[in-house]
């Protein structure tokens, strides 16, 4: 078998493998459906395109660029949160939950295919060059940035720290593109700051939702609790917080909670189902809350602002946030790539269902004119992006199961 031959069945297998636990769902196998037959004349036709590609398209082609190309197409037909990672993008995806990276300090998201910015992160390199919410992203380094994974964008401008890189802005009130020359820095994740603003009242921010903020938030609640004179008050500031790790805002929630549903996950798969529960705290905490939340807040963040307002725990003030209802599971592919899919929607603990609406505050507050802008962009302005279902079936709580 000549090495053109064996490669082309290689793919084939692959894309047949591939069709397999995409129709069955990654990672486990059942029997497959009258459906499957469909997806094998499509994989077919994806064959026969490939192959005449191949033979007459006018310059080489590289196939497996090509084949990687469909995946990404594929993914990005779904939903704006569901994406094909390549090998360098998938490792930085892991960088996102731990440790540090040289990089800009940036949110971003794909509105329309454009890369925008939600946020800036305050302090950063990008926060000090002058970057807004609402910055769209044309040009990475001279290069598109049009239908880029973001992923990819993220990896292009993460670097080593004092080296630069260029992003080509457009934004609203400029009658032309704008390059910023950025010099990236150590972005330290750190996701909590607490301090005592008044006798008696404390304030916590919680930046992001990554593998120590759990333990991040409990020392600085225990520091706060620790002054003279006692706790009255807390304001816990989620605005901008874009999201991350659905256990550490379970337990966030948990903080401020003695029982009680916190969220409920519900996909098409049984198997995606669950609900997290509160449990009793050896300290109880009964002080006032206030949960600060904007268009910034996303995805973790919702999750706690939704447990805390159902349960009449705090007080929610300020502007809807961005209704990023769903939940994501990242699949390890054995090239060393990966798929970040999304497999469910979440409910808050009265069922509600956030997904494109967000959590509207209980005390709306606008913000100045000059901050109105940043607050534009919200997941119902994705393209693609997940419809609202209002209602769901409750689902039965199950402590034996993982976290998704």
């Amino acid at each position: 078998m000549t090495k053109s031959r064996y490669t082309k069945t290689a793919i084939w297998c692959a894309l047949i493998l591939s069709a397999v636990l995409y129709v069955t769902g990654s990672g486990f196998y059942k029997r497959l459906s009258a459906s499957t037959d469909d997806t094998y004349k499509e994989l077919k036709v994806f064959t026969d395109v490939l192959d005449i590609v191949e033979k007459n398209y006018v310059d080489p082609v590289d196939s497996q660029e090509l084949i990687r190309g469909a995946i990404k197409g594929m993914m990005q037909s779904l939903d704006p949160h569901s994406s094909y990672l390549l090998p360098d993008a998938y490792k930085e995806l892991q960088i996102d939950t731990h440790g540090e990276f040289g990089g800009l300090g940036i949110v971003i998201s794909t509105v329309d295919s454009v890369l925008t910015v939600i946020s800036p992160i305050e302090g950063t390199p990008a926060d000090r060059a002058g970057i807004k919410a609402g910055d769209q992203i044309i040009k990475v380094d001279g290069e598109n940035t049009k239908d880029m994974v973001l992923e990819e964008a993220v990896k292009k401008m993460r670097g080593p720290k004092g080296t630069t890189v260029t992003i080509t802005v457009v934004r609203e009130g400029l009658e032309k593109p704008q390059d910023f020359v950025i010099t990236r820095d150590t972005i330290p994740l750190e996701s909590v700051r607490a301090f005592i603003l008044k006798d008696g009242y404390g304030y916590a921010r919680i930046t992001n939702f990554r593998d120590n903020t759990t333990e991040d938030l409990k020392k600085a609640l225990e520091q706060l609790e620790s002054a003279d004179p006692p706790l009255q008050g807390l304001i816990l500031d989620l605005r901008y917080n874009p999201g991350g790790l659905l256990d550490q805002a379970v337990k966030v929630a948990d903080f401020f909670l003695e029982n009680g549903d916190i969220v409920s996950i519900k996909g098409r798969r049984s198997a995606h189902d669950k609900v997290y529960e509160a449990h009793p705290e050896t300290k109880k905490r009964t002080y006032p809350i206030v949960v600060l939340i904007n268009g910034g807040s996303a995805s973790a963040s919702e999750i706690v602002a939704g447990a805390l307002q159902d349960h009449a725990r705090a007080l929610i003030l300020g502007t809807p946030s961005f209704g990023k209802g769903s939940v994501q599971a990242i699949e390890p592919m054995r090239d060393g790539s990966g798929l970040k899919l999304t497999i469910a929607r979440y409910y808050t603990p009265n069922g509600r269902s956030i997904q494109a609406l967000g959590i509207t505050p209980d005390i709306e507050i606008k913000f100045r004119k000059i901050e109105e802008k940043k607050e534009h962009v919200r997941e119902k302005d994705l393209l693609h992006h997940i419809k609202n279902d209002k209602k769901a079936e409750p689902v039965e709580s199950d402590d034996k199961d993982k976290d998704t």
